[in-house]
Formats: C-alpha cells, structure tokens, sequence
C-alpha cells in the first residue's frame, strides 16, 4: 500500500515531485484496477499543484460525493454521464490544501446494500465489503495513498476491515456532507481510508483543521472491551482478533476492562433502521417516483418497506437514539475509548452481499469516531475498531494508533 505520510516526505525533502506523485498514481490505476473495478472514472490531465499540506497526494473520490470535473453517478443508471457544476465542500477543501481528487471510485447504488462490481484486492472471490467498495479496495491495492467514503450503517469501517486497511468514521459532521448526495441525514458521516492509522490522522487533522487531531494517546490509556451481545456473535476468528489487540495494547500500557451495554443501546441498535429508512423514502423519493424499477432490487424493496414507516416510528426511534447518547457520554467518564470487532468475520465468499454491518450501525447512530484497526494474520483481513466519546476523534485515532503499533511488535 502506498503511505500518504511517505509520499508528503518525500515531496517535502525533493526527492519526489508532486506531479510526478500523481502521475504514479495513475500509472498504478491504470496497472492494477482492471482486475478490481474500484476506479470508474479518473480526472482529465492537470497540472498537479506543487505546494499545500497535501500536494502530491491523489484521492479516491466515492461516487456519491460531486466532482465539477469528473461524472458523479451514486452508482445508478439513473444518473449515468451526470456532471454536477461544482465539487462537494471536502473535494473544495481537499483541492485547496494542494491534493489532486483524481479518481471516482465505486459505491453501491445510492450508497444502498446491492453489491458494485468491485472485488476484493485480497481474493477476487471475496467482496470488499460496501457501499464505501471502491475507495476501501483503492487503497488496499495500492492504487492511491487517501480515499473518501461514506458511512450510514457500515459502510466505511467494514469493508476497511475487509481490505485490510485503516479508516476513519469521524464524528457526525466533523466533515462536511455538502455535495454529497443523502441517504439519511441524521446518520451520514463521510469517512477516510488509509495505509495506516497515522496517515489517516494527518489527513483528517489538516482536512478538518485540527491539528490536534494528531496528539499522542494517554500513557495508560483505560479501554473497554465490547462485544454487543444484543448484535448477535461475532465469528470465532473475529474474536480472536479481538483478543489479539487487546493483548497487545495491554502489553503497551492500556489498563483493559469489560463493558456490557445496558438495555437501552439494545434499543437503540433495534431503532437504527427506522431512522435509516424513514429518511432515506425522503431523501430518494425523487428517485422512488420517477425511477423505481431502475432502482436496484435490494433498495427497491427497501424503499418499498418504507412507505410504511410513520412519522410516529421515526420519532420514537429517535427519542431511543437520544437516550442512548446521553448514556454513551457517561460511560466514557470511566474510559478513554471503546475495543470492538469492527466486522462479524472475514469478507464472505462470493460477491452477492457486501456483509453484515450489525457491529456498526450502533455507532454511527450514536455519532462518535470510530477507527478500524487491522490486526495482521493468515488468511483474508480483520480489524478491530476503536470508539470514543462524540468529538473525541483525536483520542479514539491515538489510541487506535497505539493498538497498531503494539499489533506490528507482537
């Protein structure tokens, strides 16, 4: 994989030029992608900027946030060769800081549940997870050092799990989803994908703004291992991930304990498809009237369920969210983060499904930072992932980022 802090090295001390950066990404795409399909589309021939925070650094661009210079189609026919007229806020921020959004990478339609045609880099039998299935299996190919997703439900730190790499779900709305086209409001959150926890926390830090996003973890960091039974078990060997990281960060000094969630994250867990799909029939009602039967099957029959949804099921769904955010924020007085798998196992067999997000979807109702964490072994890829309290992104990546190097001594 190609490290973005290597590349911002090298191009800072001369020894490798920006344009040149971005020429090698594309000759990289152009070697490696036919047999992944993550890249749709890349940008016309440019000048790449020679200076900024970011300058020499390529980005994947999922298919649902707009590019002024490239087609942004959310993986739908329905707007195949559609140009929007300007780039989304994050590729207006990324562009100012001197990166080159270069590629369109693939996403499932309307960043829904029906698989893209992207395999994983891995085993091209296996899926790479979605909707986020192209920037996650990007970066896992070598293909380019910084990726863009989107998470509603998983779709940022599963199939980062899938592929064996890093990634970030930010706070809710510490990135801007303007220009990014909706599935649900209240839940989506654009994510970063990375060779490494320390690339992901640099870019996120000078995307964001926040340099201290980038601060060192506590010297015994207090983590708390949670398997959220109420979500259904984990496969075995997730487990054994699991365990694995959380040996080695006690090796490196965190003091562990373990957390069982009281009822009301239960609750909260069972509402999250009510507000996912109650504001999805609004945010794709457009496309629900005009062009059902181009929708693809998964979503179709999605919608369909949801024009039973009442206002009444929304609101009460909410109201469980809220009471579990209020506890969530009082659980973290004890902890400094949260230790989870990030995924029920390994990317399944076979590219029908993009996987189960049943050991996310709390979380991204719940707002916080979440870090996937890959934890090396035999076989195809898994993560573990770190959550802290809401706004907290700096400590659940310094934490994350200690786990990874405890994982490279073990």
């Amino acid at each position: 994989m190609i490290s973005l802090l290597d590349i911002r090295a090298r191009v800072a001390d001369g020894t490798l030029s920006a344009a040149d950066a971005i020429q090698a990404a594309r000759e990289r795409i152009a070697a490696r992608d036919p047999a992944i399909g993550a890249v749709l589309r890349t940008a016309p021939e440019a000048t790449a900027p020679a200076r900024g925070p970011l300058a020499g650094i390529a980005v994947g661009i999922k298919d649902i946030i707009d590019t002024a210079d490239m087609a942004t189609e959310s993986g739908s026919e329905i707007y195949a060769g559609w140009r929007p007229r300007a780039d989304a806020a994050i590729v207006s921020r990324l562009r100012a800081l001197g990166a080159v959004p270069l590629a369109k990478t693939a996403t499932t339609a309307f960043a829904g549940l029906d698989p893209a045609a992207t395999v994983n880099p891995h085993d091209p039998g296996h899926t790479p997870g979605g909707s986020s299935s192209g920037s996650a299996a990007a970066i896992a190919a070598g293909m380019l050092p910084l990726a863009l997703g989107t998470q509603t439900g998983g779709s940022v730190i599963r199939p980062a799990a899938f592929c064996g790499i890093a990634a970030i779900k930010p706070s809710f709305r510490l990135l801007p989803t303007v220009g990014v086209k909706t599935f649900s409001w209240a839940l989506d959150t654009v994510g970063l994908f990375g060779a490494s926890v320390a690339d992901i926390a640099h870019a996120l830090a000078l995307i964001a703004d926040r340099p201290g996003l980038e601060a060192p973890a506590p010297e015994h960091p207090r983590l708390a291992l949670c398997l959220q039974d109420f979500a259904g078990s984990a496969d075995a060997d997730a487990l054994a991930a699991l365990d694995h990281a959380a040996r080695a960060a006690e090796r490196a000094g965190a003091v562990l304990r373990d957390l069982v969630l009281p009822e009301p994250f239960a609750r909260a867990w069972a509402a999250h498809p009510t507000v996912q799909d109650f504001e999805a029939r609004q945010a794709l009602a457009w496309e629900y009237a005009e062009h059902r039967e181009a929708l693809p099957p998964v979503l179709r029959g999605q919608l369909d369920r949801a024009q039973d949804l009442s206002a009444a099921d929304y609101d009460a769904a909410r109201r469980e969210a809220h009471r579990a955010r209020r506890l969530l924020k009082a659980l973290f007085a004890d902890v400094d983060a949260i230790l989870t798998v990030s995924s029920v196992g390994r990317a399944p067999k076979g590219l029908g499904s993009t996987g189960d997000a049943r050991f996310n979807r709390l979380w991204t109702l719940m707002g916080v930072p979440c870090v996937t964490v890959p934890v090396p072994g035999d076989g195809l890829p898994l993560g573990v992932q770190v959550i802290a309290r809401f706004g907290d992104d700096g400590r659940a990546l310094a934490v994350a980022r200690m786990i990874e190097g405890a994982l490279a001594r073990a």
